[in-house]
């Protein structure tokens, strides 16, 4: 890819941030040295997805190194050598952190029957994309993988530097929330569809067909009416 790249990290510590700071950081430095420019080399900071392992890992690994055949750079993933495809068939030899064991060991026992059945696999996934079942661009699994996800994320939902989509991918939809038969009900589920699941007030207010500012006053006569119990 010209201004970006995809990469599969399997870490047991939380410090992605950390580590992807530090290579990007550092591969820019040297590239800019290199060829005498300044700036920045990547297109925006990185985006990460949690990866259920049993269920979307090798479909994912095949996306990624189909990725130069859907933009047009090559015809074959064989072609392409930057990428971790050439290695796992044994074109090249892998670099010290790329693990291809688990990959091929999906594919048999015997090594070269498993780098047969691998090529296999990716020439028959052209036209697949796992990315279309990430949920709340951040989670990429079966259902009981997301809602394990889904608590590890709860406590995450008020800081404002993770995108909000991302902190709230598990919220309920704004029509289940505002679904109630009272005025009363809808009132405090007003409230909470503002304050507790972070819908704005225009939201909010698109889903009920009034003004914002309508929202806005029944979000502070409950708040109010909290603060007095």
């Amino acid at each position: 890819m010209n201004n970006h790249y995809h990469l599969i990290v399997e870490t047991p510590e939380g410090n992605l941030s950390i580590g992807m700071r530090q290579l990007n950081g550092i591969y820019t430095q040297r590239f800019n040295k290199r060829h005498h420019r300044v700036g920045h080399l990547f297109q925006g900071r990185f985006k990460a997805i949690l990866v259920d392992k049993e269920s979307y890992l090798l479909e994912l690994c095949r996306y990624i190194v189909l990725n130069p055949v859907r933009a047009g750079l090559t015809r074959d993933p064989n072609e392409w050598k930057w990428s971790s495809y050439r290695s796992t068939i044994g074109k090249t030899k892998p670099i010290e952190c790329l693990g291809i064991n688990w990959i091929l060991s999906q594919f048999g026992q015997n090594i070269s029957e498993a780098k047969r059945e691998f090529r296999r696999f990716v020439r028959a996934g052209i036209g697949e994309s796992p990315l279309k079942e990430v949920k709340g661009q951040i989670v990429l699994g079966r259902d009981d993988f997301v809602e394990r996800i889904k608590g590890l994320l709860k406590e995450k939902e008020q800081i404002k530097e993770i995108p909000k989509i991302q902190r709230y991918f598990a919220r309920p939809s704004l029509e289940e929330v505002l679904k109630v038969k009272n005025k009363k009900q809808l009132e405090k589920r007003i409230y909470e569809a503002h304050v507790n699941y972070g819908y704005t007030l225009k939201e909010i207010a698109d889903m009920i067909d009034v003004h914002y500012s309508t929202v806005s006053r029944i979000v502070q006569r409950v708040e109010s009416a909290k603060s007095k119990t």
